[in-house]
């Protein structure tokens, strides 16, 4: 994989580590970052990430070969149909969002001839936020999602994964909708029960509070309006996942309720036994 061209809509962690990993890997020739933060490009530049820094989305996908939008989820659509309306016909386009149905159902059909949009997700990431906690390692070893329409060209999508495994990830092929409902569990749900039990964490108390709480809440300290656009955008399938962890917190509360403890027991060890697994993985 060789891009000559490659532009980055959002500077932040994830934009700045597929920036870093691309150049240490030799994927582009030459690297354009694009953002409404000055601060964010100028220190971007700066480090060497980027070899050019534009506030000027259609000026950048116009000299672009493959565009990464690394925005919040509520903006990419119309971002990708924006900037498709300066693109060179098979400048190829996909992004980096934690949601992927609504974003695909926005674009598709919208978007000129010769330009094509692919949806992707890299697992990876962190609750810090910001180009100066990217890393050119982020991707290595993790799974990137990518959510293609039925009818994708297979040459872009090729093209695609070969861009994210040249950054050092494996990729998964998906439904956007199976990809929502699957990511709702795995990723969604864990962050909004993080900031839940930190946020009723009485001031008084904090001095009392070790690995254990410490661990269990690191994601609440992830971008609020960041997380809020993604819990709206895959709010029914999140909505979903509230329900099996409620139904499994009454399974808790029951046994506590009846003191038997051997409920209790069996509960706590189904749980050790798949985060067990997970650490094997």
């Amino acid at each position: 994989m060789r891009i000559s061209q490659l532009a980055i809509v959002g500077v932040g962690l994830l934009g700045g580590s597929i920036a870093l990993a691309a150049r240490r890997r030799g994927v582009a020739e030459r690297i354009i970052g694009v953002d409404r933060r000055a601060e964010a490009l100028g220190r971007a530049v700066a480090d060497g990430m980027l070899d050019e820094a534009s506030a000027d989305l259609g000026a950048a996908a116009a000299a672009a070969d493959l565009i990464v939008f690394c925005t919040p989820v509520d903006c990419i659509a119309e971002q990708v149909v924006e900037a498709a309306r300066h693109c060179r016909s098979g400048t190829l386009l996909t992004d980096v969002g934690s949601t992927k149905a609504a974003i695909v159902r926005v674009v598709r059909g919208r978007l000129p001839d010769g330009v094509t949009f692919l949806g992707s997700h890299p697992l990876a990431g962190s609750e810090k936020h910001g180009p100066e906690h990217a890393s050119a390692q982020l991707f290595e070893g993790r799974l990137v999602v990518v959510t293609p329409d039925a009818d994708a060209p297979h040459d872009a999508l090729s093209a695609i994964g070969a861009f994210w495994s040249a950054l050092g990830a494996t990729v998964r092929i998906m439904d956007a909708e199976e990809h929502d409902r699957a990511l709702a569990l795995t990723s969604h749900l864990p962050h909004l029960l993080s900031s839940a039990l930190a946020g009723i964490l009485p001031t008084e108390l904090q001095s009392l509070t070790a690995t254990g709480f410490r661990d269990a809440t690191r994601l609440a300290s992830g971008q609020p309006s960041l997380w809020s656009a993604i819990f709206h955008a895959n709010r029914t399938h999140l909505l979903a996942a509230l329900d099996l962890l409620e139904a499994q917190l009454r399974l808790f509360r029951e046994a506590l309720s009846h003191q038997d403890r051997r409920s209790i027991e069996t509960l706590l060890q189904r749980g050790k036994t798949i985060r067990d697994d997970l650490a094997k993985s």
